[in-house]
């Protein structure tokens, strides 16, 4: 990590620059494919291990009164974290008030920019955000459509559903199934033998290109503004931390270490599902969870559990109405802070566990509180970064959950 860092600020127009921009560009492409084939090593095989870990996972407890406990104290424990991420979220926003740290000036050369190819990313929103049709968007009516969708949420609800069937059926019929599913999870683990190989590699050469992309100068404006969503984040690390100990018995330096790794994976990846194979190793091996409390939490973690998301995005939006809210007549009363709360966790249960999608979910909260989306190009140049901050609290917080639910279970 520290390697690709330097070499990227070396490299870097941004940073020291020893060679022209073409060609640390050009070196950029070269030096992130170690990182390209972990990830295609790694999404090559996720969708099959979610599909046969979560069914071997309820099919071996052989107790649905076992699913009905677990599924219950999950949702209830998800939603719970998500609100306390999203409140301390609100409260250092308000407390820290970045908005006001940032140069008039630069506001205004932002505003005079052509914005329309800068965020086009940003400007897309989910067009269906109603209860009912969120519901009705994760139900897997269409499985082939979900595995090439990527839609975890929807591959993770068709898994319990065969899952809890196979639990049904006659035992006989059912053993063709889970001998499938058992061979499944043991070739996608041995693909990711080989993907852990590349690891070092891969990390260098994805930290390296996104800091000759970014350099420094992305970041100068904005710190405040990060250093706003990096607190609020290590302070849900520390209700991690305190949890583990206090409800899993786990020793804090005991859990930090354990998770270490996983964590440094999941930073460099920005993909809570690209780390998913690992934070499900780490559960069982390091921490000592019941496989089949991890294989059921952990997937359903990775496509439900957003803290760090429901965090960074409830900072970056009341950021942006400091920003622009004055110029834009927004102007947020306490009933719309707790709006916006509300939407915040609707909107980051069932986001997608890929990089640079919470920009996505951001436009469709701004949308919601009257501030034009093109806004989110202020905070794009830094969203790499921070998106790699929540990743990893993401996924210690599945991680936290395993732990926590284990013992719950017990």
């Amino acid at each position: 990590m520290v390697l690709g860092v330097i070499t990227g600020l070396v490299l870097s127009e941004h940073g020291m620059q020893v060679v022209k921009p073409d060609l640390a560009s050009m070196l950029a492409s070269w030096i992130k494919l170690p990182g390209i084939f972990f990830l295609g090593l790694i999404q090559m095989v996720v969708i099959p291990l979610i599909l046969c870990s979560i069914i071997l996972g309820i099919t071996q407890s052989k107790d649905l009164g076992f699913l009905k406990k677990i599924g219950l104290r999950a949702v209830l424990y998800f939603v719970l974290t998500t609100f306390v991420s999203i409140s301390i979220g609100m409260a250092l926003v308000h407390i820290i008030k970045p908005g006001t740290y940032i140069d008039p000036e630069l506001v205004k050369g932002f505003q005079e920019q052509s914005l329309q190819n800068e965020t086009s990313e940003g400007t897309r929103t989910f067009d269906d955000l109603t209860i009912p049709k969120r519901i009705e968007n994760m139900l897997p009516t269409n499985i082939p459509s979900a595995v090439v969708e990527k839609n975890l949420l929807q591959i993770v609800i068709a898994s319990m559903v065969f899952g809890i069937a196979l639990l049904m059926i006659p035992a006989i019929n059912a053993k063709p199934i889970l001998d499938l599913c058992t061979s499944g999870q043991m070739l996608s683990m041995t693909v990711i033998g080989w993907a852990m190989a590349i690891a070092p590699y891969a990390v260098f050469g994805l930290l390296c290109n996104i800091t000759i992309k970014l350099g420094f100068d992305a970041l100068a404006g904005m710190g405040m503004y990060m250093l706003t969503v990096i607190l609020g984040l290590l302070c849900m690390m520390l209700i991690y931390v305190l949890l583990a100990a206090i409800i899993g018995r786990i020793n804090p330096l005991a859990f930090i270490k354990a998770i270490k790794e996983t964590q440094l994976l999941a930073f460099s990846t920005s993909s809570s599902a690209a780390t998913m194979p690992f934070t499900l190793s780490c559960a069982e091996e390091k921490l000592g969870v019941d496989p089949k409390v991890s294989r059921f939490m952990v997937p359903l973690g990775a496509t439900i559990n957003m803290d760090g998301t429901a965090l960074y995005q409830t900072v970056a939006a009341v950021f942006l109405v400091q920003v622009f809210g004055t110029m834009s007549g927004v102007e947020l009363t306490t009933t719309e802070l707790i709006l916006l709360m509300i939407t915040t966790v609707g909107a980051s249960i069932g986001t997608p566990a890929t990089p640079g999608v919470g920009i996505v979910v951001l436009a469709t909260i701004l949308t919601g509180i009257g501030l034009n989306p093109l806004a989110i190009g202020f905070i794009l140049g830094v969203d790499r970064i921070l998106d790699m901050c929540r990743t990893t609290i993401n996924v210690t917080g599945d991680l936290t959950a395993s732990v926590v639910m284990n013992k719950l279970m017990k």
